[in-house]
């Protein structure tokens, strides 16, 4: 539907009330526009880039998300300094991994959804409301993650009634799971998560959790090939988000590449052992 008529105004039903979701309009009046509504041919099968592995941890008065940069397409790097993790709107970020594009797609119609919903109910959506939003669009998306075209992303915002932060994981059926402490997504999820359990402490300041956040993505890439750890040649560093009362915001790469740095220092001829020091 063309937003414009071939009279010049705009097409009746721009003019009509409906819900507060730009999802539900955009499925009603043009479902093409929408990423799950484009099909593979049966017995197609695409081989796209993938993003990879997301952590994400609570510390006090807050919650932070990480990505690695890596994008892979089967045994090759599809891409080094790849965006996975997003601010949907002023207090909550979502990091994705599985297929990046229709990850990256299903992003910006959330972050549509959410600034419409605000302009046309004058209020932010509650967190639980933006988290169950997310699911239902992931669960639009099954038809593409029965085709072998899965999106898997991690949610997590700030709580304004409790003034904490707070994590929301997903499978690909659009179920939706809060998690307590800390999470990880992707493929490297499996040893990154280890690392968090061992290193996360409850209470712990922004800068603590930037640590143990940059760490857990150097575990997972010391044993997942497609997790791209800190790339210090290249000075490609993780994108870190903080989500806290004062809203959401990037830890820009200046501040993120001491960290690195110490992280090199503290492991130097042992990379995959024991830290020397840092966050304990």
């Amino acid at each position: 539907m063309s937003p414009v008529s071939d009279s010049g105004r705009l097409p009746a039903a721009y003019l009509r009330t409906g819900s507060a979701s730009f999802t539900e309009f955009i499925a009603e009046h043009e479902p093409s526009l929408i990423p799950s509504r484009r099909g593979l041919p049966p017995g197609a099968t695409i081989d796209a880039p993938h993003g990879t592995t997301i952590v994400t941890l609570t510390f006090d008065g807050g919650v932070l998300m990480a990505g690695d940069r890596r994008a892979t397409m089967g045994n090759i790097i599809a891409n080094r300094d790849m965006e996975k993790v997003f601010a949907t709107d002023e207090f909550s970020v979502v990091g994705i991994a599985g297929t990046a594009g229709l990850a990256i797609e299903l992003v910006r119609l959330f972050q549509v959804e959410l600034e419409h919903y605000e302009k046309i109910e004058g209020t932010l959506m509650s967190l639980e409301g933006k988290a169950n939003r997310l699911a239902s669009m992931i669960r639009g998306n099954l038809g593409m993650a029965m085709q072998g075209l899965s999106v898997v992303p991690v949610f997590a915002g700030f709580d304004h009634h409790d003034a904490i932060g707070r994590i929301f994981s997903y499978d690909v059926t659009g179920g939706c799971y809060e998690e307590h402490d800390h999470h990880s997504v992707g493929s490297g999820s499996l040893f990154a998560r280890g690392a968090l359990k061992k290193l996360y402490r409850p209470g712990m300041s922004s800068d603590e959790a930037v640590r143990i956040a940059v760490e857990a993505l150097w575990d997972a890439a010391d044993d997942d090939s497609a997790t791209g750890g800190p790339d210090v040649g290249r000075r490609i560093w993780p994108t870190v988000a903080l989500i806290d009362a004062d809203g959401a915001r990037f830890v820009p790469d200046d501040s993120v590449a001491p960290v690195v740095d110490a992280i090199v220092a503290d492991r130097r001829g042992n990379p995959g052992g024991r830290r020397g020091g840092g966050a304990s």
